[in-house]
């Protein structure tokens, strides 16, 4: 038996059958979110209407839904290159997330050197490095998603750093007494350990992205639905601006429901453990 092998007969192994319940539990992850969402936009219609408010200010959800379906074409249009920067943005992020954590991990000088440097770093306000990224790369998506990377990495980078030191101390013991390469170790021990906190900090940065997306189109962009939100809200067009944070909305549901499912198949396939120590 190789030492991969050993290494694997004390590491979960892959399993397809899905968990007793699961329809039940979806129903219940799909439909109480939504049955709440649907009660609060009841009441934002009825408070709307009761108080008379005044369309510049709050419109109801009946005029964002009219905004939607008759320009829906546009905001579809300029939904896409926000769509595809928060998805290169969010892919770039986590894997420079990854590598940024692998390395402090295992290496004490590149963790005493670069760690305090990314957390200084991270505090720095990105707004305030927008204008140096349109001097370095120009108004458009280069600049955008740049903007988007910087803010968005730094979750992964912890999270997946916490996740690679929380193998279990006796299964990294009995890696080591089978001569097991260091490779070996993190590919076969630590990274299946290490899963759940990468995904947790993906969740994050999904989120991220898209704040970081927007938040470029603020300042650099022609296009895209940030655009929109601030060309719509310089005319006082509320419900165009309520309108595309709909669709922003929807991209960010989209997004975080890729990085959920990858992480259902990913834990199936690793199988059944989730490590709860472990700090950076």
């Amino acid at each position: 038996m190789t030492v991969a092998q050993e290494i694997s007969s004390v590491v979960p192994r892959p399993s397809i059958a899905l968990p007793r319940g699961w329809a039940r539990r979806l129903g219940r992850g799909v439909g109480l979110p939504l049955g709440f969402a649907l009660l609060m936009i009841l009441a934002w219609e009825v408070v709307c209407r009761a108080a008379h408010m005044s369309p510049a200010i709050l419109p109801p959800p009946s005029a964002v839904w009219d905004v939607l379906s008759q320009n829906s074409g546009i905001l579809v249009e300029q939904a896409i290159p926000t769509a595809y920067e928060t998805a290169i943005s969010f892919a770039l992020a986590s894997v420079l997330g990854v590598v940024l954590a692998v390395a402090i991990t295992f290496s004490a000088w590149v963790r005493e050197a670069l760690y305090p440097n990314i957390v200084m770093f991270q505090l720095i306000p990105k707004i305030a490095l927008a204008p140096l990224f349109i001097i370095w790369l120009g108004v458009g998506p280069s600049s955008t998603i740049t903007v988007a990377v910087f803010i968005t990495f730094f979750p992964v980078v912890v999270s997946t750093a916490t996740g690679l030191v929380s193998a279990k101390p006796e299964v990294l013991q009995l890696c080591r007494s089978l001569t097991a390469s260091e490779w070996q170790i993190f590919y076969l021990a630590r990274f299946p350990y290490a899963m759940p906190y990468i995904f947790a900090g993906m969740k994050v940065g999904a989120t991220m992205a898209m704040i970081g997306v927007v938040v470029g189109e603020f300042i650099t962009a022609q296009q895209g639905l940030g655009y929109i939100i601030m060309f719509a809200s310089a005319a006082g067009e509320t419900a165009t601006v309520l309108a595309a944070v709909v669709m922003l909305c929807a991209i960010g549901l989209v997004l975080f429901a890729v990085v959920a499912l990858g992480e259902l198949i990913v834990r199936r396939w690793y199988g059944g453990e989730t490590p709860v120590s472990g700090v950076v």
